[in-house]
C-alpha cells in the first residue's frame, strides 16, 4: 500500500504540471505555420479548393498554412498521413468523400479508420453531379435511358474518373434504383472519361458540375438530371432525380477539414471559427457558387453527422453492387 502512495503522488504531480502547458499552448495556437495535407495530386478540385481555404485562414489566424500534396491509392494514402500525425494542430487536412466515407468498404484493409483516426473540423461544401450524354444521343431524359436499359441490359455504358469515385457510385446507386444493368467504363481520371464521352465512345457519365458545365455550355454534352434534391440555378431547366422519380438518386461530392484524431478540443474550436469565418469571404463565396456547390460551415459535430451517415450509405451500395478496387 505504501508502495502505491509513493507511485501515485509523483504521477499526480506530473498530471498536474502537464495540464498548464497542454492550456498554454492551445492558447498561443498557432504559433508556427501549420501543415495542410491534400491526399489529391496538383491542379484537381480538392488542391484549389484546399489552397484558396488555407490562404483565407491563415490570414484569420495570422500564420502561414502550407499546402502539400500527398496523392495516391484513391486519397488514401494523404488522408492515413493526417491520422498519424502529431495531434497538436499543425497537422490538418483536407477529408473527401471517397476516403472517408467510401474507402473503408472498399478497400476493407485501410490502415486508418475515418470514425476512429480522424477528428472533423468542419464541412468546406458539398456539389451535385450532373449526368451527361453526347449531344446527337437519343437519350433525352431519364426515362429515355432506363427504358433503353431494361430493353437492353449491359449494353449501355458509364465512364467515370476510377473505381469507387464519385463519377461511379453515382450510377451505381442509379442502377440499384432503376432496377436496370449498365457496364461500368473506369478511366485513369475524371476528364480522360469526358473526353470519351464527348468522343461518344461510351453512353453517359455522372459529372461534377464545375468540371462538365463548360462542355454543356458549349453544347459538347447534354445534361439529363442532377443529383441533388432540387434544379440548381445553374441549370434551371434539368430536373433532379427526385423530379422524375428517383428521389434515391441523391449524390453530393463534399470535402471538410480534418485533423488527427486527439487534437485538442480548443485548437479544433480555433480552426473551425477560423473555417467559418473564410467561408464568408465574398469571392470564396461567388467562386463556390458558380461552380454549382453548396457552402459548407457549421460545427466539428455537424460535420461528424454527415460523415457517419455517409459511410452508411455508400458501405450499402458498394456492398451491393460488389465494387471491388483496382
Amino acid at each position: 500500500m505504501r508502495l502505491f502512495k509513493l507511485i501515485a503522488l509523483p504521477t499526480l504531480a506530473i498530471t498536474t504540471l502537464m495540464s498548464p502547458i497542454t492550456s498554454s499552448a492551445q492558447a498561443n495556437y498557432p504559433n508556427k505555420p501549420i501543415n495542410f495535407i491534400v491526399p489529391y495530386g496538383a491542379g484537381g478540385g480538392a488542391d484549389s479548393r484546399s489552397r484558396q481555404i488555407a490562404q483565407k485562414m491563415g490570414v484569420i489566424l495570422n500564420q502561414s498554412i502550407i499546402v502539400d500534396n500527398k496523392p495516391g491509392a484513391g486519397g488514401n494514402i494523404g488522408t492515413e498521413f493526417i491520422s498519424r500525425a502529431a495531434p497538436d494542430g499543425y497537422t490538418i487536412g483536407m477529408g473527401n468523400f471517397a476516403p472517408m466515407a467510401v474507402n473503408k468498404t472498399l478497400f476493407g484493409n485501410l490502415r486508418y479508420d475515418p470514425e476512429t483516426d480522424l477528428t472533423p473540423i468542419v464541412l468546406i461544401e458539398k456539389g451535385p453531379l450532373v449526368l451527361v450524354v453526347h449531344p446527337n444521343s437519343p437519350y433525352k431524359t431519364v426515362k429515355d435511358i432506363v427504358d433503353a436499359a431494361k430493353a437492353k441490359p449491359g449494353e449501355l455504358t458509364f465512364s467515370s474518373g476510377g473505381i469507387g469515385g464519385s463519377h461511379q457510385l453515382s450510377a451505381e446507386l442509379f442502377k440499384q434504383s432503376a432496377g436496370i444493368d449498365m457496364i461500368h467504363v473506369p478511366y485513369k481520371s475524371g476528364s480522360a472519361g469526358l473526353t470519351d464521352l464527348m468522343a461518344a465512345n461510351v453512353t453517359m457519365m455522372f459529372d461534377q458540375m464545375y468540371s462538365a458545365m463548360p462542355s454543356v455550355k458549349a453544347d459538347k454534352l447534354r445534361a439529363i438530371a442532377i443529383t441533388s434534391k432540387k434544379r440548381s440555378p445553374l441549370l434551371p431547366n434539368i430536373p433532379s432525380f427526385a423530379e422524375v422519380g428517383y428521389p434515391k438518386v441523391e449524390v453530393l461530392n463534399w470535402q471538410g477539414l480534418i485533423a488527427p484524431k486527439g487534437t485538442p478540443k480548443g485548437i479544433i474550436d480555433k480552426l473551425n471559427a477560423a473555417a467559418n469565418e473564410a467561408l464568408k469571404d465574398p469571392q470564396l463565396r461567388e467562386l463556390m457558387l458558380s461552380q454549382g456547390n453548396e457552402i459548407g460551415g457549421g460545427t466539428p459535430a455537424d460535420f461528424a453527422t454527415l460523415i457517419k451517415s455517409e459511410a452508411a450509405k455508400w458501405g450499402t451500395v458498394v456492398k451491393t453492387a460488389n465494387i471491388k478496387p483496382e
